[in-house]
């Protein structure tokens, strides 16, 4: 039994969580995973990130052992928040070592300083990136670039810089757009602020090197867009869903297509995502909705405004239901989110039985509580 803020009591009804299992067969799923920060470690804002490296590399077990592929070094992994360049290329390369599934893994421009660059500069930073993926073993995801969205002059670059990348690249890769709601730098990509025009020129470069595009992963919270955009995608094209808050309908989809996922929120709630997913599998659509419905409002909570700071409640979830030993973050990030937020997390999170040990989330919940008030 804990007291809250608000003075009400409350006991963790959470009835044990979910085994592994095998992975669902249906859709191809992938979990962003988060680091865990180093909790003795210097990572204030600013500095290198300092990473246990044991514990998130557990993590990632965690995650495969019910059946998901690793979409490592993502934004979930704070790149941009905290997680540098350097860090970046050690956990890439873990990853690929330590790997019992299927991982992909994000490559970007983060390691050129400031905005202000030329597209052959971002190019060879991309290049850089994407070599040290290929070494490891991993599939390349594509991440957008804050350098290519503040210095492209239009379309014609974004088709340049891609249409090079997808020539060099070994295997098919995942192309990842991410929304401004996510990274205000972002906004603008493909070449417009207009949504159509953006997705017209997005559309344009995955049909010219389509048998170099996996798939593509749009994260803008917007379910009629990404319909749209799955069912202009040519044969063979995958569709990965981003949408942290429509996510159960998109992948169960209609008669005319479905979604694949790659999704932060999966970190969170894999046991829950693995067993809905199984279900969808036999055809079982009572028990898929019945497991995901309770995940959507804490996940729609964990990405509310402002949505960048998603990777908070990510952790602090984890820390609750016993994948790490402390709630620290790089970057300093475990102070991005309210008291308030994160108590309402916690009453979410046992609503959408994803707190397997009761006993020790409500400890956990009442020591951080003692320190916060």
């Amino acid at each position: 039994m804990i007291t809250l803020p608000n003075g009400q009591t409350y006991q963790v009804s959470s009835a044990g969580g979910y085994p592994p299992g095998s992975a669902p067969a249906s859709r191809k799923l992938f979990a962003a995973a988060h680091v865990v920060a180093d909790p003795l470690g210097d990572n204030t804002p600013g500095r290198p990130a300092a990473v246990d490296w044991d514990a998130t590399m557990a993590y990632r077990h965690h995650l495969w052992s019910y059946g998901f592929g690793i979409a490592e070094a993502m934004d979930t992994a704070q790149r941009g928040m905290g997680l540098d360049w350097t860090a970046t290329q050690e956990l890439i390369r873990r990853t690929g070592a330590a790997a019992a599934g299927p991982f992909a893994c994000g490559a970007g421009t983060d390691q050129l300083s400031g905005v202000d660059h030329s597209v052959a500069d971002i190019l060879a930073a991309y290049e850089e990136q994407v070599g040290v993926v290929e070494a490891a073993g991993g599939q390349v995801i594509l991440m957008a670039s804050r350098a290519l969205a503040a210095s492209a002059a239009g379309p014609d670059d974004y088709h340049r810089v891609y249409g090079s990348l997808l020539a060099q690249t070994a295997q098919p890769v995942i192309l990842h757009w991410l929304g401004p709601m996510f990274d205000p730098a972002l906004a603008g990509y493909w070449g417009s602020s207009d949504l159509d025009a953006a997705t017209a020129v997005f559309l344009e470069i995955i049909k010219a090197n389509a048998s170099k595009v996996d798939g593509v992963k749009i994260s803008l919270l917007d379910a009629g867009r990404e319909v749209a955009l799955r069912r202009s995608l040519p044969t063979g094209v995958r569709c990965y869903t981003g949408d942290d808050f429509h996510y159960p309908e998109l992948i169960q989809g209609d008669s005319e297509g479905y979604s694949d996922a790659l999704l932060g929120i999966f970190d969170a709630i894999a046991p829950a995502a693995s067993a809905a997913v199984t279900a969808l599998d036999k055809g079982d659509l009572d028990t898929y909705n019945a497991i995901f419905a309770p995940t959507v409002p804490l996940s729609r909570h964990i990405f509310g405004t402002p949505t960048y700071y998603y990777k908070t409640g990510i952790v602090f979830l984890a820390w609750l239901a016993g994948h790490q030993s402390h709630f620290k973050m790089v970057g300093g990030l475990e102070n991005a989110r309210t008291v308030p937020h994160l108590v309402e997390l916690f009453l979410l999170a046992d609503a959408a039985n994803l707190l397997p040990d009761p006993e020790l989330a409500e400890h956990r919940m009442r020591a951080f509580l003692e320190v916060s008030a």
